[in-house]
Order: C-alpha cells, then structure tokens, then sequence
C-alpha cells in the first residue's frame, strides 16, 4: 500500500516539474503561478504542496532538471576537439547556443533566488566549473586545485556576463550575430593568455 501511495506521489511531482517547466520556458519564472502549475498537471492546488514544500522547492526541481539537459547539451554537441583551448570554445559556445534555446529556462536558472539552496542541488551547479577546469588543468598544470577552481569560476562569470547581458538587450551587449564569434575570440584569448 505504501509502495503504490509512494508512486502516486512520484507520479504527481513529475507531472508538477514537467507543467512548471513549459510555464517558465512560454512564461518566464515571474510570471510562474501555482495555480495555473497545478491546472496544467490535472491536480488540486493543494497537490502542490503534497509533492513539495513551496513553489520554490518546485522550481529548484525545474531547475534541476535543465542543468541536467545543459549538461546533456554539452555532452552531445562535442565535436572533435584539439586541446584544451579548443575544449574551452566549444564549452562557450555549447553554453551560449543551450542560453538561446532555452532562454526563460537558462534564465530561471539565476533568477531564482531562495534563503538556503539545498546542497545537493548547488552540487548540481559544479558540474559546470568542473567541465572548465579539466582543460585549464592542461593549460596550467601548476595551479593548485583551488586556484583552478577559482580560475574555473571567473572564466564562467565572464562568459555568462556577457552572454546574460546580450540576451537581456543591455546597452553594452552584443547583436546576436556575432556574440557566438566574440565569446569565442575571448575564450581564445584568455586560454592562450593561462597557456603563456
């Protein structure tokens, strides 16, 4: 009985992650509402809060899962690869080309801002930083395992900025055009520049 009790339960929060998903990629996280998330899953509002704690515990779940298609997007896109300068482009552009596909998804990735994250889910969030200072290890093999890290984690902030600040329309973002061009370049520049 408990098994079956258990599986409902399962049933209801795939069917609550996969609604809140389509509402924030048509919608955009602002614009998230339990209400219409719980119409579109076919269940009570109160279904919600059966399967989770809040709405933010929900989109946590959402995001979960479009780290785990980023991560995906990356892992099928790889190309043949010449060295870690080479890693690194292909690393940006897979990241710009999965921002401008899933630009509300990406977005809420950012945007959603909660007092405590659980840890397993900013555990989620390092896979990214691991991905980019597996290539800077060759570049740089003298670095310490911390300032790699570090390292890992600038180069992202920067290409997300100005990824994030195309996108969004800023005055000093780039067309998209030639966004895909620049971020290269740049990934360029700054790997050749930890190879000297």
């Amino acid at each position: 009985m408990a098994g079956k009790r258990e599986e409902k339960r399962e049933d209801l929060k795939a069917r609550l992650i996969e609604a809140a998903r389509n509402r924030i990629a048509s919608e955009g996280l602002a614009n998230l509402r339990a209400r219409e998330i719980t119409q579109d899953a076919g269940c009570a509002l109160g279904g919600l809060y059966t399967a989770f704690a809040d709405l933010d515990e929900l989109v946590i779940h959402v995001n979960s899962s479009t780290l785990a298609a980023l991560e995906h997007s990356l892992e099928e896109t790889a190309g043949p690869i010449d060295g870690p300068v080479d890693t690194l482009r292909h690393l940006a552009r897979g990241y710009l080309a999965f921002a401008v596909a899933n630009r509300n998804l990406w977005r809420a990735l950012f945007e959603h801002q909660r007092q405590s994250t659980p840890d397993w889910h900013l555990a989620e969030h390092l896979f990214l930083i691991g991905l980019i200072a597996e290539p800077l290890k060759q570049l740089q093999p003298s670095l310490s395992d911390e300032a790699r890290f570090i390292r890992a984690r600038t180069l992202f902030g920067a290409v997300h900025g100005v990824i994030s600040i195309s996108l969004e329309g800023r005055f000093v973002g780039l067309p998209l055009e030639v966004l895909e061009q620049e971020i290269d370049d740049f990934v360029g520049l700054i790997a050749r520049g930890a190879r000297a």
